[in-house]
């Protein structure tokens, strides 16, 4: 057993949650980003413009969406070149047959593939042949065996919740806002959650709402201590800045919380606010305005003013006024004091 574990160990395999449902996770997000999501926003501004030459553009970089999660899987793995380079195959393979919920199913396989691949890496003389053959195999071998059921089931999930959110918009809005706005602030990726569920409708607003409630919640919240810079790396980056803040005093993260609570019911009951948008942007809230372009989607010219009231409150404005009032309650009580919020930018 311990010539085992040294082989693994060797071969860099560890067996994690932080290596596959954090690094991984994570990793694919940004494979989404820059393939489905950044094509996403280019096929929208050419079709909002009526640049053709943007709407293709948009396209191809969407339609590599599978081959660019399972890379970026791979990278996350610490895979050598040439598993690197087969995972393409897997990615595109596994997202195709896993339909639209593709990238629960790119998750796995890739992490298989990429695993066994890293087995047998430099194992023979004939590697350039072994490798591929190995990591492609049983990627694509797997997918084709799990990917249609493991889409279907994480569809089924993504509509049971669109589906719940129609019939209480209340009750759900509040726990979907709430859960992937923490999810977008935890070290995992609330965008790779989305899309691997297909998250999108009455329930993809409520979880732009949460998104938004935690980025730009966190940049007013603590604005004192780290002024603009902070501002901007938060409500325009990430709230996930302030997780090691969270680690030391878990108080502080309460008043983003209570804010998602409120703003995800006002966008389900009273704006109705849907994503239009691909479900990865449901997970994305202020980062790059990705949420609001996938809200925006679709929109045409047929949005009426009330619709951008709507979506400019709950991005913005509630998500700054509520939790900038939290704070000061939160302050005033002393159960937040200053530096609690301090990032090392």
């Amino acid at each position: 057993m311990s010539r085992f574990s040294s082989f693994l160990k060797r071969k860099n395999i560890i067996f994690s949650w932080k290596r596959y449902g954090i690094d991984a996770l994570g990793a694919m997000a940004l494979g989404l980003f820059a393939s489905l999501l950044i094509g996403t926003i280019v096929k929208t501004v050419g079709e909002q413009t009526g640049v053709e030459f943007l709407v293709k553009m948009g396209v191809f970089a969407s339609a590599m969406a599978g081959p660019a999660m399972a890379v970026a899987i791979g990278y996350a793995l610490q895979a050598p070149p040439l598993v690197l380079f087969s995972l393409v195959a897997v990615g595109y393979a596994t997202n195709d047959l896993g339909g639209a919920g593709g990238p629960l199913a790119v998750l796995v396989t890739s992490i298989v593939a990429a695993e066994l691949g890293k087995l047998v890496s430099k194992e023979t003389k004939v590697d350039i042949l072994v490798t591929p053959l190995v990591t492609i195999f049983s990627g694509i071998g797997l997918a084709m065996l799990v990917a249609p059921y493991i889409g279907s089931a994480a569809i089924a999930v993504g509509d049971a919740i669109k589906w719940a959110t129609i019939q209480q918009p209340f009750l759900m809005g509040i726990l979907v806002s709430v859960i992937v706005g923490i999810a977008l602030t935890l070290p995992i990726s609330s965008a790779a959650i989305c899309m691997s569920i297909g998250l999108t409708g009455l329930a993809g607003g409520a979880a732009v709402a949460g998104c938004c409630a935690q980025m730009v919640g966190f940049a007013v919240l603590s604005f004192k201590e780290n002024r603009w810079g902070g501002l901007l790396a938060q409500g325009l980056g990430t709230s996930m800045l302030q997780m090691g803040n969270i680690v030391k005093k878990p108080v502080i993260w309460l008043p983003a919380i209570l804010t998602s609570a409120i703003t995800g019911p006002v966008a389900t009951c009273i704006f109705e606010l849907e994503m239009n948008g691909a479900p990865v942007c449901s997970g994305m809230g202020t980062c790059g305005m990705v949420g609001p372009i996938g809200v925006m989607t679709g929109w045409g010219f047929s949005a009426s003013w009330f619709d951008w009231l709507g979506l400019v409150l709950i991005c913005l404005v509630l998500p700054a006024l509520i939790c900038g009032l939290f704070g000061l309650l939160f302050r005033k009580l002393g159960w937040i004091k200053q530096g609690d919020l301090k990032l090392e930018l």
